[in-house]
């Protein structure tokens, strides 16, 4: 199976090469790799040309936007970016971020999911992080999602759920409507990728409201947004989150921003949501 990678990138000349250098060492190699320079002061566009030298798999597009890093929008307008540019004969379309380590046999086994179960729409490892010398598990998330960092896509699922959506939520809404169409999400805890960056690290402040809008939009409704709210604040150890993933969900409301999903998807998110919970609670 031929997989198709886009990365965007923002001022990542620390660790873009040895993403790069993950990916060029790969036992399955990548028929293109596409790294979006998204508004970048730094040396990341010499660093990618360098590579794309000795490996003409790999290309730079360059991007202008806003200096401003929202969780979302601009992320995923860059990949929409990279994306246009690429021609349609991929069978496994890949959004990665630019500050990763994979495990040479990372994207052999995504494909191999992939060739094992034809009804297997997404797959991914696991996101580790450093910590006082020691790689351990970025556990932000349940073990059955997928992290937004290294989001791989079977083609025929990717266009059924309509690309990526530039919003907060994007990495949440595409697995719920992977699932509303009858995909399986398959996640692999034998791959484990290294992340070199903590999540959100360059977030503007604005956006700790971003994630309760996201709830909004993803149709959650406020009793589940509240449990979801409290359980992420939680798991990031800052409790004073949950109140601002409130305030945004009611500003979201109050605004009537347009939902992300259907109010047919909607139903069936918060359907699946709450089911979640009851197995967590009766298991």
């Amino acid at each position: 199976m031929n997989y198709y990678i886009v990365i965007p990138a923002h001022n990542e000349e620390a660790f873009i090469s040895l993403t790069l250098q993950s990916l060029i060492s790969q036992t399955h190699l990548p028929s293109k790799v596409v790294v979006v320079n998204d508004n970048s002061t730094d040396k990341t566009a010499e660093i990618v040309l360098a590579f794309a030298k000795d490996n003409p798999f790999i290309s730079l597009v360059e991007k202008k936007s806003s200096a401003i890093h929202l969780p979302g929008s601009k992320v995923i307008q860059a990949f929409q970016k990279g994306f246009e540019t690429v021609d349609d004969n991929y069978d496994i379309i890949v959004k990665l971020d630019a500050d990763l380590i994979l495990p040479n046999n990372y994207f052999e086994t995504i494909v191999q999911h992939f060739e094992e179960n034809p009804t297997t729409g997404m797959a991914g490892g696991f996101a580790y992080i450093e910590k006082n010398g020691e790689w351990i598990l970025e556990n932000l998330t349940d073990k059955d999602h997928i992290r937004g960092a290294f989001k791989a896509y079977r083609k025929a699922c990717f266009k059924q759920i309509g690309g990526l959506k530039p919003a907060m939520g994007w990495d949440t809404v595409d697995e719920l409507l992977t699932k509303y169409y009858g995909w399986k999400v398959v996640t692999d805890a034998t791959l484990i990728v290294k992340h070199l960056k903590p999540t959100g690290a360059n977030y503007n402040k604005t956006a700790r409201y971003k994630q309760g809008e996201a709830f909004y939009t993803l149709g959650y409704g406020f009793l589940i947004t509240a449990i979801a709210s409290a359980k992420l604040a939680f798991m990031k150890k800052k409790p004073l989150l949950f109140f601002d993933y409130i305030r945004g969900f009611l500003r979201a409301k109050s605004a009537k921003t347009p939902l992300l999903v259907t109010q047919v998807q909607a139903k069936f998110i918060r359907d699946y949501r709450i089911e979640k919970m009851k197995e967590k609670l009766f298991k």
